[in-house]
């Protein structure tokens, strides 16, 4: 499989420009290859378009099309203006000449903007990949549509644009460890020196990969995953028939990814990131890692093997080890305050810890580090 390794190249790429953003990268890859929609979840700041945009850098022969959404967006802003010379002769034919309509990436910032003049146009584009004004059909070659915002749609109006996005993740700010490997890769950005002989991949090997997915075995893994399905349905995660078929498309582009054409059970892993509230996604991690744990990992996609879960175990060593370097006499008031920064991102991790004893427990080993800190500054 040719393209898959091509595929690959681009992703290893773009990991090795973007610092501690690898899980975003591989869902990219999945997603493009499935041709499903991705939602990105996180501040400004994250490096949400730059990731796409470095992704469409590398697709040759490709154009990017990126937009910020606000309340006031008009239709012809997306997908362009009606053509004046032939609206003069009664036709009414839109100018998609480097609009949306023409775009193989897609990136829409702020989506949950979207207001009803272009919801319903803009929700037949996602689903369907067809833009329709009055007689007007156009099909759109859009590889995949990546949709980001700062917070969840409050408006249950705008539930169904979040129901288009198959793939749900968060896009945090990075480990304070990995700050200085940031900024040096991101004087590379500015500099443009990180696409200097960047691997590329055509649009037209993208399409033979979709096409690939669409061919993969899915009989090794049937009678799990209904089961799967099942199981998610009577916890409360919303997975309906139309979205039950369409993940079986990111099953097999996890296996394409691999170089193989059967679906094996490790490939379940993308099931991970279908979550509708940040509320759940510790609740499918949990489901999803209890199912992997009896996958054979030897053939299985590298984002198969991640945990996402927070094991209570890995922060509490976090905090005694933080602990220790404050108390160390020796530090300088630089590394104290790294030390500061290493507790605030850990603190925050905490959150996610499925147990309220073992949560509590921590975050008051955390309290007592913190009051550490601040009678140290008196």
């Amino acid at each position: 499989m040719e393209q898959a390794k091509q595929l690959k190249a681009v992703l290893n790429h773009i990991k090795a420009t973007f610092v501690g953003k690898d899980e975003i990268i591989n869902l990219l890859g999945i997603s493009l290859v499935a041709r499903e929609n991705m939602f990105l979840l996180g501040p400004p700041g994250t490096a949400k378009s730059a990731l796409v945009r470095a992704l469409s850098n590398c697709i040759s022969e490709g154009k990017n099309f990126e937009y910020l959404l606000t309340r006031f967006t008009e239709p012809n802003e997306l997908f362009g203006p009606f053509d004046i010379r032939k609206l003069r002769d009664g036709e009414l034919v839109t100018n998609t000449q480097g609009m949306m309509p023409e775009a193989s990436m897609v990136f829409l910032d702020e989506i949950f903007n979207a207001n009803s003049a272009i919801l319903n146009s803009l929700l037949m584009a996602l689903n369907e990949k067809v833009f329709r004004r009055g007689k007007e059909v156009l099909q759109l070659p859009a590889l995949m549509f990546v949709g980001a915002s700062n917070q969840l749609p409050e408006d249950e109006s705008l539930n169904a644009l979040l129901d288009r996005f198959l793939v749900r993740t968060k896009c945090d700010y990075v480990d304070p460890d990995d700050l200085g490997a940031v900024l040096t890769a991101g004087r590379k950005l500015e500099q443009n020196i990180a696409y200097v002989d960047a691997p590329t991949i055509t649009p037209q090997e993208i399409v033979a990969l979709q096409a690939q997915c669409r061919q993969v075995d899915m009989a090794p893994i049937q009678d799990t995953y209904i089961d799967v399905v099942h199981s998610l349905r009577n916890t409360g995660i919303k997975v309906s028939d139309r979205r039950a078929v369409k993940l079986l498309n990111l099953i097999g582009a996890s296996a394409v990814l691999c170089d193989r054409n059967q679906a094996q059970l490790s490939d379940l892993w993308i099931l991970r990131y279908i979550w509708d509230s940040e509320d759940q996604i510790e609740v499918l991690a949990g489901i999803v890692n209890n199912l992997l744990e009896k996958a054979d990992t030897s053939e299985a996609h590298p984002q198969a093997t991640q945990n996402a879960v927070q094991q209570p175990e890995d922060l509490l060593a976090e905090v005694q080890q933080l602990t220790q370097q404050w108390n160390d006499a020796s530090l300088s008031f630089e590394e104290k305050n790294r030390v500061k920064d290493k507790l605030r991102y850990l603190q925050s991790r905490v959150d996610w810890i499925a147990n309220a004893e073992q949560q509590t427990f921590i975050r008051e080993q955390v309290d007592a580090l913190w009051k550490q800190m601040l009678v140290a500054q008196e």
